[in-house]
């Protein structure tokens, strides 16, 4: 027996499904994407395949309900591609190059589709557990990264290679346990580590009440405020986070810092953390 699946119906459906924001962080990609036509391709793409949405749904399910950890699903991977394009663009702007620049391989914009693949894939392994889970992930998203680079450059064999192979490494390489070696790969690692506000806690805060090993990333989560990325005063990326309280600073520390110092990117970047009301502590 065949089944029959209206492709465009499918897609409206799973649009209609998204939250508020996902939808929100999705216009604020497009729009700093806008003079970048083949990334803003890429991103519509991505944002309006059923298959990737129903395996980002799932992966934070599995996170938040079954393992009680944060955010691993639609929201976070779209927050971390936002942090990663206002970074990479900054760079730019301070005309550093990517790797593939440097190598004389690719084009910035070859860059920032990596940076898209990885971000919009790096934790599908959640759907599978927490141990790992970046080499899982990346073994899902291959299909994936294919079909979507395939669809965009069908007759550019050497730029869906080149992208493939730089948006595998960043992925494998999002939690510091493997060591990257591209710019690209190191400003992903450190998106991902930005992404730890108060929000992305909320909802296993509120569903996962019994004490349990690794509350202390919940709860240090919710002690950010805000986080924000711009350009710096000593070095071109200035990372400013802002707390509730002192609790905060063990997801800064263990998390966000350890994340920076894995990075190639690391010699960019500036941080700064402090508790409302009292003075920033300058960590880089």
């Amino acid at each position: 027996m065949r089944y029959y699946i209206n492709i465009e119906q499918f897609i409206e459906r799973s649009q209609k499904m998204k939250s508020v924001k996902e939808v929100a962080t999705e216009s604020k990609i497009e729009g700093r994407l806008k003079n970048y036509p083949q990334c803003l391709a890429l991103v519509k793409y991505l944002f309006a395949d059923p298959e990737l949405q129903e395996m980002q749904e799932y992966a934070n399910n599995v996170s938040i309900r079954r393992l009680g950890y944060n955010d691993h699903g639609p929201v976070h991977m779209r927050q971390v591609i936002n942090n990663a394009i206002k970074m990479l663009n900054i760079l730019h702007e301070f005309e550093i190059k990517t790797s593939l620049e440097q190598e004389e391989m690719g084009s910035f914009e070859d860059s920032m589709c990596a940076i898209i693949l990885a971000g919009m894939m790096h934790d599908l392994g959640m759907a599978i557990g927490r141990q790992g889970h970046e080499e899982m992930s990346a073994l899902l998203a291959q299909p994936i990264i294919e079909r979507a680079l395939m669809t965009l450059f069908p007759n550019d064999l050497h730029k869906r290679v080149i992208i493939k192979s730089v948006a595998t490494e960043a992925i494998v390489g999002h939690m510091s346990s493997r060591k990257i070696h591209s710019i690209e790969a190191g400003v992903l690692l450190i998106a991902d580590g930005c992404d730890m506000t108060k929000g992305r806690a909320r909802i296993p805060m509120s569903i996962n009440t019994t004490p349990r090993v690794g509350d202390i990333h919940k709860y240090s989560a919710n002690a950010i405020n805000r986080i924000s990325i711009h350009k710096g005063e000593r070095k071109p990326i200035k990372i400013d986070i802002e707390m509730s309280g002192d609790v905060g600073f063990f997801q800064i520390e263990e998390v966000l810092l350890q994340k920076i110092e894995a990075s190639p990117a690391k010699q960019f970047v500036e941080l700064y953390a402090g508790v409302v009301g009292e003075d920033r502590k300058c960590y880089l």
